[in-house]
């Protein structure tokens, strides 16, 4: 292996591994920033990011054949976080049902133990079946689709370009 295509498998793993903190960067900042709370499909969209970064970082470190490997790994996670979140978005459009067990997650001002009462009455539990925000008609969830398609397609082209 030449060292352009090491260095363009670096690049790759260095951008993944960008790309995916800046993401949940963005999910954080909705959440504890703006006190948007997430429902469970948003939660469970984050964990092919979860996954990505450390994949990410061992393929800034690994030899080339094992930085395809991680590469590959991430852009099969980050496919599946794209497809979860084309059901999300589509259940907001009520294009399909959502799930049927759909509450939410942590609010932006979590409660003290003694306050279990009040935190009950100010507590806002999400719907996978709303849309929270939007900009320019796309949902929080058709970002996602959108980012996480993007980032699973440059990892997996890295992955397989000899």
């Amino acid at each position: 292996m030449d060292y352009a295509s090491l260095l363009r498998l670096r690049r790759t793993a260095l951008f993944l591994l960008v790309g995916s903190v800046l993401t949940l960067a963005g999910a954080w900042y909705f959440q504890w920033g703006l006190g948007y709370v997430p429902c469970k499909l948003c939660l469970q969209e984050r964990i092919p990011y979860y996954a990505a970064i450390p994949l990410a970082v061992l393929g800034l470190v690994l030899p080339a054949w094992a930085t395809r490997l991680v590469l590959g790994l991430a852009a099969v996670g980050l496919l599946y976080g794209a497809g979860l979140s084309v059901y999300h978005a589509g259940a907001e459009w009520s294009l399909w049902a959502g799930p049927t067990d759909c509450g939410g997650g942590a609010g932006a001002n979590p409660a003290a133990v003694g306050d279990f009462l009040n935190a009950l009455q100010t507590t806002r539990v999400a719907d996978c079946s709303t849309a929270a925000w939007r900009l320019a008609g796309i949902s929080l969830a058709g970002w996602n689709a959108l980012i996480a398609f993007a980032l699973s397609s440059i990892a997996g082209t890295a992955a397989l370009k000899r």
